[in-house]
């Protein structure tokens, strides 16, 4: 009895213990339900387009599209990847088990209530949706705040402005305005989150690459400049958010994109092109200053949706794949190497976050490419399901012990 004991305490953190081993770690059902609904909700919004299928009418169609991308889809990821590294970063025991199943219905339940808004009524499914945000919020600022590491309410802040930008996408939209606002700050919110994570995570994953060479060409470290970048991105993208417009955001937007393109030089992302799984992370991130780039050409009558889809699609979405690739390989025990078919599902979503922009230049063609667009989003994020959906439902990979 004791060596069971023992054995369960030195078990791998993730490893399922009791009860359902997808509701053993954070990572393991939003990582895979927000896949799905990746899947499900884009080819619903290609019916829509393509053969008038009614959806979330008395909401409004599109805005449901774009609730459920920027709050439906990425939230899900997001909570994914938070509740998988901030055990890490505080040293706290992960939510898991009954909790996790709790928050994961809360979820569940606002994609149902958003989907069936003209059943139960739009303010009601705008309260349900409502919910999970903020109780995210309030779960990640616990831990962090009860393992002490204040540089990381960062992260919250960036939970913070969603939960408001989410409040108040669907304020504007029950009211009958466009939620051109919120789309802008919920996505800020984003891209904010990446320029935070991503300076954290980036340049430790191509140090830990390189290092296994023996070589010494180590990414530069985080330090006082890419604080600064962060700064001044943020700014660029609250002034977007209420001044799209502007010469101000123009030039602001210009600024943050030569930052962010340093960032990426100093990383040193092109010494990893031989290790797709760490590669695709600087690829994501390059369309960051691209986005930031945009914002300046917004300003010269670049269209706002284009701007909307290049943040969206690369600098959110893409990133989003890299991280549940290589945590899901990771948390479960598996190798850190991609194989062909999440190679694949990089490149289909990579050249969707290339072309859907172009939509909204070419007018003309704009049905076709969308169509495209979501062909392409819909075989990336089910090559993943396909590849990881396995891993995400059973146990860690046992570990070999010498002499057993």
């Amino acid at each position: 009895m004791q060596n069971k004991k023992n054995d369960s305490a030195n078990a791998p953190r993730g490893m399922s213990r009791e009860g359902l081993v997808i509701f053993s770690y954070g990572f393991r059902p939003f990582f895979l339900a927000a896949a799905i609904w990746a899947i499900v909700s884009i080819d619903i919004w290609a019916a829509f387009l393509t053969l008038g299928l009614p959806v979330a009418t008395e909401y409004g169609t599109l805005y449901w599209h774009a609730h459920e991308m920027l709050f439906g889809f990425a939230p899900a990821i997001l909570a994914g990847f938070l509740l998988t590294a901030i055990p890490n970063w505080t040293g706290r025991l992960p939510i898991a088990g009954r909790p996790l199943m709790c928050l994961f219905a809360l979820w569940s339940a606002g994609r149902i209530a958003m989907l069936s808004s003209g059943v139960i009524g739009v303010a009601p499914a705008a309260a349900i949706d409502a919910l999970f945000l903020p109780v995210m919020l309030v779960l990640c600022a616990r831990e962090v705040v009860a393992g002490k590491k204040w540089k990381d309410l960062k992260v919250i802040a960036g939970l913070a402005v969603l939960s408001a930008a989410n409040l108040l996408f669907h304020v504007q939209a029950i009211a009958g305005n466009g939620p051109d606002v919120s789309i802008r700050l919920g996505l800020g919110a984003y891209i904010l989150l990446v320029t935070i994570v991503g300076g954290r995570i980036l340049p430790s994953f191509t140090r830990n690459w390189i290092n296994q060479f023996g070589r010494t060409d180590f990414p530069v470290p985080y330090n006082r400049f890419d604080s600064a970048s962060i700064i001044v991105g943020a700014l660029s993208l609250a002034i977007w958010s209420l001044a799209p417009d502007s010469m101000v955001s123009g030039a602001l937007g210009l600024l943050a994109a030569g930052l962010n393109v340093a960032r990426l030089v100093r990383w040193r992302g092109w010494v990893t092109s031989p290790e797709p799984i760490v590669f695709i992370l600087h690829a994501a991130f390059a369309f960051v200053p691209l986005g930031f780039a945009a914002i300046a050409l917004q300003a010269l009558g670049l269209p706002e949706l284009a701007v909307i889809h290049v943040f969206a699609i690369g600098g959110v979405s893409l990133m989003m794949l890299a991280v549940m690739t290589r945590a899901s390989r990771g948390h479960t025990g598996r190798k850190l190497k991609s194989g062909l078919t999440t190679n694949l599902s990089y490149v289909l979503l990579a050249l969707v976050a290339l072309i859907r922009p172009v939509a909204e230049l070419f007018p003309n063609y704009s049905s076709v490419i969308v169509l495209l667009a979501a062909v392409g989003w819909t075989a990336a994020f089910a090559l993943f399901v396909y590849e990881h959906a396995g891993m995400l439902c059973i146990g860690r990979k046992p570990l070999t012990i010498r002499g057993s």
